[in-house]
């Protein structure tokens, strides 16, 4: 049957459509290498860029295929040229290559340089990717051929910085000292002092930083100053001198290391061209110190008086050991008559016949006296561990002996808190203690008195009980503390075992609790404890309340005068205020 011309024309129109919509759909392919090589193969083929510099486009295919991109197509890097079959033809110019696509951390390090701030401020010609790396026939970093391996890096650098290159060549870091010029890895090449992708300029950097960071880190180095038979206190004698003192204060105009020795062309001080020879010091001192003369020169400033080499160094080493002896000698004897001073207005307070009011008993002296002994130990124990480097540290023996104090004290500290809950379980006198030191909306308003008369608006001071707001703040804060450390404690004392059951970032949480808790907890002890029992000028030389468990009747009048007393003890004395206060004014003015 023959269709009808109108019907042919739809069917013809519908199968039109339906491929040439198959036709769009298709991915369009991409160009593959051997497209790209069909030009680039050409030795000859060059471009001229915007700065006038003429470079090759030619890409030896051999290199390409050894390099770190060898898996790579052209057309991942040169993505705008992915689906352009027909250039340069179609006009197109090829973009720069986007390393960042692949080398995002690296890109982003190199934008902070000194190369990528400098192109950003329209320095076309500041070093790229490629001027250091290469181009298409990129090599590892590890090869010898690579322009950034060690071997090869000075001359990669000189292609821009010829006189910078020059100079470090002839140095000690150089060729002339049998260093980084001669593939010497040992010896500091550019990246060494002027960092990887992040190149900085040092032109303002401080004198701490060039001295610490950038000449300190090869030459506090006790491996590199042996292998090369240098100084090996070079840099603790710069920062013990008035330059590296004022350095490490703040200064941005004291010397550092390179204003003496120089930056590329660092010489030996044996060569007459070295700026620290004997016969240049004058004018490289001069620098700073204009119109100095020889004398001025000759000091030093690496003053290590271990050396015999000098008659001054001599005299130097004897004169700091005569003073260590003085000062050892003299602080000494000091020390021991104060002490004794001490000792004996300790003893005539303890032997004193008026200390009759009873503040502590027996068994509340027995837990204080374990509670202080096994915090001293644990702060003491704790700290030698965290700073392992510390005086401390070496006084205690080994890390095996201050781990295991710290752990018998934390048990013992443990043990006192467990002895501490029985007692004010079992006993009358314990079921007191804790009623009295219980916290009540009094206390409140007892710290508002006090603030009001410490500042000077309120003439009345707080009057309390048998404890007030201090007494009751400072308990809780040792129970909330015991708690605290012996949790944490045990939790990093038997990490292995709590991880079985919690994750293993609450340990860590754990030791940062730990050791910050333990900081305000000396702090604590020193700041407000200390106070209270030996600062304070009423108590001097000490309230020894925790040693025999008694204070005199005026202390305890003046500092508790709410504590209903026994019957048969006195209750009151002479005030310690040098103006005792009148009957009619029921509040006792501050002691002074």
């Amino acid at each position: 049957m023959k269709m009808p011309p109108p019907i042919c024309l739809f069917l013809l129109l519908g199968i039109f459509l339906a491929t040439a919509g198959r036709a769009a759909d298709a991915p369009e392919e991409i160009v593959p290498n051997d497209k790209c090589l069909e030009c680039h193969n050409q030795n000859d083929l060059s471009k001229t860029n915007a700065a006038g510099q003429s470079f090759s486009l030619f890409v030896d295919e051999a290199k390409y295929k050894a390099s770190v991109h060898q898996t790579n197509l052209c057309v991942d890097c040169h993505q705008d040229l992915r689906f352009r079959w027909e250039h340069p033809d179609d006009g197109h110019v090829a973009q720069p290559v986007n390393c960042a696509t692949c080398h995002e951390s690296e890109s982003q390090t190199y934008n902070a340089s000194a190369h990528g701030i400098a192109l950003r401020d329209g320095k076309i010609a500041s070093a790229t990717c490629k001027d250091c790396h290469g181009h298409h026939e990129v090599p590892h970093v590890g090869d010898p051929g690579s322009p950034v391996n060690a071997a090869q890096l000075v001359a990669t650098c000189a292609q821009c910085h010829t006189e910078a290159a020059s100079d470090l060549d002839e140095s000690s870091h150089g060729s002339h000292g049998n260093g980084a010029g001669h593939g010497r890895r040992e010896a500091p090449n550019c990246l060494d002092c002027h960092s990887g992708h992040q190149i900085e300029s040092l032109k303002g950097a401080t004198p701490l930083k060039i001295s610490q960071d950038i000449c300190g880190k090869c030459h506090a180095s006790e491996r590199l100053n042996t292998r090369f038979q240098l100084p090996s206190r070079q840099v603790d004698t710069f920062f013990e001198s008035y330059h590296g003192l004022a350095a490490q204060g703040g200064s941005t105009k004291a010397a550092n290391c390179a204003s003496c020795h120089g930056w590329h062309k660092i010489l030996p001080s044996t060569d007459p061209n070295s700026s620290v020879h004997k016969d240049n010091l004058v004018k490289t001192c001069g620098q700073c110190h204009p119109g100095i003369g020889s004398n001025f020169a000759s000091g030093k400033v690496h003053l290590d008086d271990s050396s015999d080499s000098e008659i001054g160094l001599i005299v130097n080493r004897w004169v700091r050991r005569i003073y260590l002896v003085l000062i050892i000698g003299t602080c000494g004897l000091l020390a021991a008559h104060n002490g004794l001073v001490f000792y004996r207005k300790v003893k005539a307070t303890l032997r004193s016949k008026d200390r009759t009011v009873v503040r502590m008993d027996a068994s509340q002296r027995r837990q204080h006296m374990v509670l202080l002994t096994s915090f001293t130990l644990l702060a003491v124990t704790g700290f030698a561990l965290r700073f392992p480097d510390s005086w401390l540290s070496w006084a205690l023996g080994t890390e095996d002996i201050r781990r295991w104090l710290h752990r018998i004290a934390g048990v013992v500290l443990l043990g006192a808190g467990v002895w501490h809950i029985g007692y004010l379980i079992l006993t009358v006198e314990g079921r007191r203690l804790f009623r009295d030191l219980m916290p009540r909306p009094q206390d409140w308003t007892d710290v508002k008195a006090n603030v009001s008369h410490l500042t000077g608006r309120s003439p009345n001071r707080a009057r309390f009980g048998r404890f007030g707001y201090p007494e009751k703040f400072e308990y809780w804060a040792v129970v909330w503390g015991t708690i605290l450390m012996g949790v944490t404690g045990l939790m990093i004392w038997l990490k292995v075992d709590v991880t079985q059951w919690i994750p293993r970032w609450l340990v860590d949480v754990a030791i940062t609790i730990h050791y910050y808790e333990a900081i305000l907890a000396c702090l604590a002890i020193i700041i407000w404890h200390f106070y209270h029992v030996f600062f304070d000028p009423d108590v001097y030389p000490g309230n020894f309340a925790w040693f025999d468990g008694k204070v005199t009747p005026q202390w305890q009048h003046h500092e508790h005068p709410l504590e209903k007393l026994p019957d048969n003890t006195p209750a009151s004395g002479p005030s310690m205020t040098p103006n005792p206060p009148t009957p009619s004014n029921p509040n006792p003015p501050p002691a002074h």
